[in-house]
């Protein structure tokens, strides 16, 4: 009698170009992938680790507290003498916890430079006990681990307005390598899923059965949040993924545009109490919030001037989902308009968010330790994936 020969079916179409564009965009990308993943699983922490290690200078003495602090004026201008820089002092965070020290920002940037170090001219972090004026500490942000750990992550210290998007085509990459990753994964029947779902090493003694497991089963539990992960991270890279978020969720192609709100106040001289009016007007209408930031030198994020005093109002320490605004006439500290997290669409919502949802902080510190774990596995795959290939082609080569 003729034995019978088994042949092994021929992999679908769908798997066989899933297993080719996950080897060439694995090759590809992979030591970016590596990078990115390292050091934003190192930042996930990063509020934790500073909170003990600035402990002493982010509390006052409770000796010292008394029921109205300095002027923010007499502040800033002692600040000023102090650390005695060339830059104005961009703004100051105030938290509603009266022990906590207030915190005064330098940030200044060279739209020319092309890298990190020359973008940043200044970033200055200066905590001042409030109720004395004492400077409790001044910190150089610029050569901080942590802002350069995310300058890392965020453009690979090239210049942040355009190193995003060397980041960001690896990490578009990565979500097609997530998606054959799945593919090839997925088993036929459920006999064989179960197998790929727990590591079996009873009788594995080879390092590549291993690594190929860890590879194969690691990456399939960790590719869903990764996937959140990356569509977090381009959301901040390019417009149209924010477009597409935002119209899934209000319907709308864009955020609502903040409106140029005017006042017959602006025609007045300036009362030299304006910032403490307006910090005194935030205590009172968002009592229970974390803290608030005032801008101090009249210019937004990107330099531009501002015709009012918008002030941003955080609800939770550590993080940015539920944010609040209030502006006010630079003139005169009157109140303009209110504008309160819950009447937001959803679409602001969610921009607002995402920054949390993107470091874990959104879903408090069981996020945050989700995400580290996450995080490092994301970081191996690309090392896994590689051993996998070079396993691969030496036998390819013996034979």
């Amino acid at each position: 009698m003729k034995k019978k020969h088994h042949h092994k079916k021929k992999p679908s179409f769908t798997k066989k170009w899933s297993a080719r564009l996950h080897l060439w965009l694995g090759l590809s990308v992979g030591i970016i992938v590596f990078v990115v993943s390292l050091t934003g699983t190192m930042y996930v922490f990063k509020d934790e680790i500073q909170n003990q290690l600035r402990k002493d200078v982010i509390y006052v003495n409770a000796e010292t507290v008394t029921p109205k602090p300095l002027s923010i004026e007499v502040l800033k201008e002692k600040v000023s003498l102090e650390v005695n820089e060339k830059f104005p002092i961009s703004s100051v965070e105030i938290p509603l916890d009266k022990n906590k020290s207030y915190e005064f920002l330098y940030v200044e940037k060279d739209k020319k430079a092309w890298n990190y170090f020359d973008e940043i001219k200044i970033n200055k972090l200066v905590y001042v006990n409030q109720y004395t004026g004492e400077i409790l500490g001044i910190y150089n942000e610029k050569y901080d681990l942590f802002p350069i750990l995310k300058s890392i992550h965020w453009s690979l210290l090239l210049k942040s307005d355009w190193g995003k998007y060397v980041v960001g085509i690896p990490v578009v990459l990565f979500i097609i390598l997530l998606i054959t990753g799945i593919v090839l994964w997925w088993p036929k029947n459920k006999k064989a899923r179960k197998g790929r779902l727990t590591f079996d090493w009873k009788n594995v003694k080879t390092w590549k059965r291993k690594n190929y497991d860890l590879h194969n089963i690691l990456g399939f539990y960790t590719s869903f949040i990764a996937l959140l992960l990356s569509l977090s991270g381009i959301y901040f890279a390019y417009p149209w993924v924010k477009n597409v978020f935002n119209i899934t969720l209000s319907g709308s192609w864009e955020l609502p545009k903040e409106k140029e709100i005017k006042s017959p106040d602006s025609l007045l001289a300036k009362n030299s109490s304006v910032f403490d009016i307006t910090a005194q007007e935030t205590k009172k209408i968002y009592l229970s919030s974390s803290s608030f930031r005032i801008p101090l030198n009249g210019k937004n994020k990107k330099g531009k001037e501002l015709k009012n005093i918008p002030v941003l109002i955080y609800g939770e320490d550590g993080k940015f989902a539920i944010r609040n605004q209030l502006v006010f006439d630079k003139y005169s500290g009157k109140l303009l308009a209110n504008k309160p997290h819950q009447d937001l669409t959803n679409a602001e919502k969610y921009a607002n968010a995402n920054y949390d949802v993107h470091t874990g902080s959104y879903f408090g510190i069981v996020g945050k330790i989700i995400w580290f774990m996450a995080g490092l596995i994301c970081t191996s795959l690309p090392v896994t994936g590689f051993l996998v290939w070079l396993g691969k082609k030496k036998k390819g080569t013996k034979k």
